[in-house]
């Protein structure tokens, strides 16, 4: 039986940290004068109401949830959270709800793609309403990914709770501890992040705003040229903080706690880093000879984009999809890559490739030595069948859900570019698609309502890795 009462109490202590949010765009807006101050404050005092009447209906001594309530709880966080999230865009210069709703949830799950435009003139408050969504975004699934997914089987933090990684019950054993030590993280990231784009030249407020949706690898931006106009020492401090936040959160506060830098010793992270040195340098090479560009400048350009779309951050220094065909189905690809499991990245993540080489590799051994006994290993650990079955379902579903997302669309009058594209970018929750549309240079504004509640859907779908809400839709979820 479905807990209702604990799942309302604490649905409502999360709408209650979003309305005391909303406070800070009001606090912008008053001291710029923008003359949305009454609009945010009366966002907030809306969504407290409903906070207060789902804490005093629900249920807060006592709280045990099962795995059943989490997959429920999981899934209608984001919805609810986003639904009243959505309320502040909704006073801006008349934006319907479902262009409110679409950039909020883009914003919540990180994935970057938006439909609004004219940036550059847009309110301040707006804009960090905007980067606030994708910062506390991007810590909220780092923490559910650390809390609740393993429990539920989804993801791959499981994965590395493993005695040789020293992550035992004696060291950071309860959940509010190891959050509490996450968000101090990801808050001095952050902060470093901050003053890497002050002294590259940005202004305060472009600093904060990019520093927040650079560490979420989420890639809202306060200009409609996203990072084209900023200078080299931007481009390269986004880099290294857009790569960093690929990385899983988790290690760096083993390394603060155990003063020890063995915990990087991790079969994912040294993926991770040898894929994207590797790829940087050949996109870079190639893209120098390609458009006859120094070569310094052609390895800024790869890099950053490259990282961009790996993290599944979504910022943009030029428009890739102008370098040629041969590039652009390079980036179509690495939409898929992302980053490391506990990250705040979205798509396929490098444990799972590195999972199905693994066990291709002994597929391939067994075909010669058909009677062998061998074992796959992961991070010195044998792969036991549910993490096989787990890898297999996620890929099965994050095909039939492009594929199910891009018919859709083609349906909807959407070419079939912006379809394609469309859907793997929110699924794998990048941003920015290809095309003249979705691309680099475009934006989602075009495009017909119902196209946009289905990426808004698609988005929620690749953040909570498919198999969270895939379960909901099963009759025997709901079976007492």
């Amino acid at each position: 039986m479905i807990n209702l009462r604990p799942l309302t109490f604490l649905l409502g202590l999360f709408l209650a940290a979003v309305a005391l949010l909303m406070w800070v765009p009001a606090g912008v807006s008053l001291y710029h004068n923008e003359g949305l101050t009454a609009d945010f404050i009366k966002a907030s005092l809306f969504t407290f109401t409903a906070a207060a009447i789902a804490i005093s209906g629900g249920q807060r001594s006592q709280i045990k949830l099962s795995t059943r309530d989490l997959y429920l709880f999981t899934t209608f966080t984001w919805v609810v959270v986003s639904i009243f999230a959505a309320l502040p865009f909704t006073f801006y210069h008349g934006i319907t709800y479902t262009d409110a709703f679409f950039e909020t949830m883009s914003g919540i799950t990180t994935t970057g793609s938006t439909v609004l435009s004219g940036l550059d003139n847009t309110a301040w408050s707006i804009l960090i309403w905007r980067s606030l969504l994708q910062w506390v975004g991007g810590i909220g699934f780092i923490v559910m990914g650390v809390a609740i997914f393993p429990m539920l089987n989804v993801g791959g933090m499981r994965l590395f709770r493993t005695e040789s990684s020293d992550w035992s019950d004696k060291w950071l054993p309860r959940t509010h501890l190891i959050g509490r030590e996450l968000v101090k993280v990801y808050l001095l990231l952050t902060a470093l992040c901050c003053l890497g784009y002050l002294l590259s030249g940005m202004t305060p407020f472009e600093a904060i705003n990019h520093a927040m949706t650079t560490l979420s690898t989420g890639g809202y931006s306060t200009t409609d040229s996203s990072m084209t106009n900023f200078s080299t020492g931007a481009h390269w401090n986004g880099t290294l903080f857009m790569w960093l936040g690929g990385l899983p959160m988790l290690l760096f506060v083993q390394m603060k706690h155990m003063r020890s830098i063995k915990v990087w010793n991790d079969q994912q992270v040294k993926g991770y880093l040898l894929f994207t040195v590797c790829a940087a340098l050949g996109l870079g090479v190639w893209l120098s000879s390609a458009q006859d560009m120094p070569l310094f400048e052609a390895l800024t350009l790869a890099s950053f984009n490259l990282v961009s779309v790996i993290t599944t951050t979504g910022f943009a220094s030029t428009d890739y999809s102008a370098w040629g065909p041969a590039f652009a189905m390079v980036f179509l690809f690495l939409m898929f890559v992302g980053g490391c499991s506990g990250s705040t990245s979205g798509a396929v993540k490098i444990f799972r490739f590195q999972l199905a080489f693994t066990i291709l590799k002994k597929a391939l051994r067994l075909q010669i030595h058909p009677n062998a006994v061998i074992a796959a290993r992961y991070n010195r650990r044998v792969i036991s069948e549910d993490i096989v079955r787990s890898l297999i379902s996620f890929t099965l579903l994050l095909m039939a859900t492009i594929v199910v997302v891009s018919i859709l669309l083609v349906a909807m009058g959407v070419d079939p570019i912006t379809s394609f594209t469309g859907a793997i970018t929110t699924v794998t929750n990048v941003g920015p698609g290809l095309g003249e549309v979705i691309g680099p240079a475009g934006n989602f504004a075009t495009l017909p309502d119902g196209a946009k509640w289905l990426l808004a859907f698609s988005m929620l779908l690749g953040r909570l890795e498919i198999i969270t809400i895939a379960v909901l839709l099963l009759p025997a979820f709901w079976r007492y």
